[in-house]
């Protein structure tokens, strides 16, 4: 059983919960597989999507890299969720076990964070099918960098210097 999240703390999980919503649905490749966020917490984040025709590989079940970056967006969102906001986190090392086929139903990803330092964090994520079947089980390595500053603004050209534009 988890301890419950302190109330002090209460809101800035919910701010931080919507922000891993937008972040979702602002990314082409998870929306376009219909990964959506279940639960968030400090360290532990679960997503999930329903399996449909174009998760599927040759052998009509779930392709293994659509089950891997179920994976790896839980590890990298629960690393996020346990780190000032706004810093950056980014895969630097990750091994999946697949251990069952899916052919369909509701793919859950739970990813908790086993160690996070100042530069890296460790996740554990366990991947289960409908059926509460563990399908795969993830080990992940994630980077945490400083966090995201806005791009610089375009220099112009200095005042009383003239720029030569050769066509």
């Amino acid at each position: 059983m988890r301890d419950p999240i302190p109330p002090h703390l209460a809101e800035q999980v919910r701010q931080a919960e919507r922000e891993l919503a937008r972040r979702l649905r602002k990314t082409d490749v998870l929306r376009f597989l219909g990964i959506r966020l279940v639960a968030a917490e400090p360290g532990r984040v679960v997503l999930s999507f329903r399996a449909r025709a174009h998760h599927l590989q040759a052998h009509r079940v779930v392709h293994g890299g659509v089950m891997a970056t179920l994976a790896d967006t839980a590890g990298g969102l629960a690393t996020y969720m346990s780190i000032p906001p706004g810093t950056r986190v980014a895969t630097v090392e990750m091994k999946i076990n697949f251990l069952e086929a899916v052919e369909k139903g509701t793919v859950t990803a739970e990813a908790r964070v086993i160690r996070c330092g100042r530069n890296f964090s460790v996740v554990d994520c366990d991947v289960r099918d409908e059926a509460d079947r563990l399908v795969s089980k993830a080990l992940m390595t994630f980077a945490i960098g400083p966090a995201a500053t806005p791009a610089p603004a375009p220099q112009s050209a200095r005042p009383g210097k003239s720029r030569r534009v050769r066509s």
